[in-house]
């Protein structure tokens, strides 16, 4: 079998093989900046004509601007370090759109040790990087899926726990309150046999989203906390404020005026609320909070129900 170097036009046989290719050849020297060659297919893939290459700054320009910057600082780093590399980048096209590539560099070096020259190949991974986004939104959604609660559409329990686990290290760090609001519908065990689960469903849903109303804060949280319990998390905020938002639930679940026939207060669903307020410090731990907020949410239901019982 003939080897490469024995057929006769060597420099011929490789530009045909370059050119039959999908990947884009290219050449810079490097002293002058200025390709030496790019092979035609770029025309085709981007709309600039083959003999437009003429400066790497034809290059860097043709480059979208979010991406330039880094990777034009990025290449010249590694060329001048001698370094071979690639970079993905989205690349102009003359019609206004863009183009993905993965520029694959090798740096060629002369007997001095001087960089000489870059020469390299341009891959199309366009459809590679629609792959990648597509997979990137699906995760995400199922991230946030999974951080919802599925009947009333809020942050559900295992959010909650990774708020609370937040929230409690930067209460501990910044030595700022954190308020706890534990929220249970009154009496909904008689709710469900009067309406009927469905119907419960709808309730527990309306509250929900109702509560939602009552926060305040840029980082406060209500969750589903299990059944028909809620819990708010209300990070920097005083006793004070956390009585606010308590009674700010209270008066929107009364807005709200679902009726419940067997509620003796107005015949229509209630909330009782418990709520404490603490700054963590040395030892204590989020469910020793829980713990304490839970028992005055107990204390609200002993009393009356349709009342807030506070930590004092």
């Amino acid at each position: 079998m003939a080897e490469i170097s024995d057929l006769p036009n060597d420099s011929a046989v490789y530009k045909t093989l370059l050119e039959s290719t999908r990947a884009i050849p290219w050449k810079i020297d490097w002293p002058t900046m200025s390709f030496s060659y790019i092979g035609p297919q770029i025309e085709p893939l981007l709309g600039w004509r083959q003999d437009s290459w003429v400066s790497a700054n034809d290059w860097a320009s043709r480059i979208h601007p979010e991406d330039r910057e880094r990777v034009v600082n990025f290449c010249i780093a590694q060329s001048q370090a001698g370094v071979d590399h690639e970079a993905d980048y989205r690349a102009l096209t003359q019609d206004n759109g863009y183009v993905w590539i993965r520029d694959v560099v090798h740096v060629v070096r002369n007997d001095q040790g001087e960089v000489e020259s870059l020469v390299g190949f341009m891959f199309d991974i366009s459809e590679r990087k629609k792959t990648e986004e597509k997979l990137l939104a699906l995760q995400k959604e199922l991230e946030a899926l999974s951080f919802k609660d599925g009947l009333t559409g809020i942050a559900n329990r295992r959010q909650f726990d990774t708020s609370l686990a937040r929230e409690w290290e930067s209460a501990r760090h910044s030595q700022q309150p954190l308020s706890l609001l534990l929220v249970d519908v009154d009496l909904f065990k008689q709710y469900n046999d009067l309406y009927g689960h469905l119907q419960g469903d709808t309730c527990l849903t309306e509250i929900a989203q109702t509560l939602r109303l009552a926060l305040v804060g840029p980082r406060d949280l209500v969750a589903r906390y299990g059944g028909e319990e809620f819990v708010l998390v209300l990070p920097e905020t005083d006793a004070a404020g956390a009585q606010r938002v308590a009674e700010r639930c209270l008066r929107l679940i009364e807005k709200l005026a679902l009726p419940h026939a067997q509620n003796p207060h107005g015949q229509r669903v209630t909330v009782s609320i418990g709520v404490g307020t603490l700054t963590p410090g040395p030892g204590a731990e989020p469910q020793d909070a829980l713990r304490a907020v839970d028992q005055q949410l107990y204390r609200a239901k002993q009393e009356g129900r349709n009342r807030i019982a506070a930590l004092v």
